[in-house]
């Protein structure tokens, strides 16, 4: 379990970088959030607003986008975050969300959240898997 959080995280810090990286090259003051932040990965000064950003890997063999919800009993990312934007790998490209949009997917689809517990984790989330086919109607173009 150990080494799955691991690895995890040092990937979601390559992309953390390859996003700030995109981010740089129009808003140089950006930079990545140090240590656990719940509100956004990266915080753009130019705009006062933060990115969250995700990788769902697996949904090359899934097709559904997990959007977290719950932890360990605790709200958590959608619920949780103050960032104006979700950036989603999905295992092929970044995908650019106003946060907003993914929790008006979630309504306006009338969407039902599971809960199980994720490979290594301990603890049970609630998430929402929301066919990418449906989550990508409500993509943005990056500003």
């Amino acid at each position: 379990m150990v080494e799955t959080f691991k690895r995890d995280l040092e990937r979601g810090k390559f992309h953390e970088t390859y996003i700030l990286n995109e981010i740089q090259k129009k808003y140089k003051q950006a930079h990545i959030i140090d240590g656990y932040c719940k509100d956004y990965d990266i915080y753009i000064p130019e705009l006062k607003f933060g990115v969250e950003v995700k990788s769902d890997e697996k949904s090359k063999y899934t097709n559904n986008i997990v959007i977290e919800i719950e932890f360990n009993n605790k709200p958590s990312a959608l619920q949780t975050t103050k960032a104006k934007y979700w950036v989603i790998y999905d295992g092929y490209k970044y995908n650019w969300f106003i946060t907003k949009n993914i929790k008006r997917c979630i309504v306006e689809n009338k969407l039902k959240y599971v809960e199980f517990v994720g490979k290594g984790d301990t603890k049970s989330k609630k998430a929402y898997l929301i066919k990418k086919s449906l989550l990508y109607k409500y993509k943005e173009l990056w500003v």
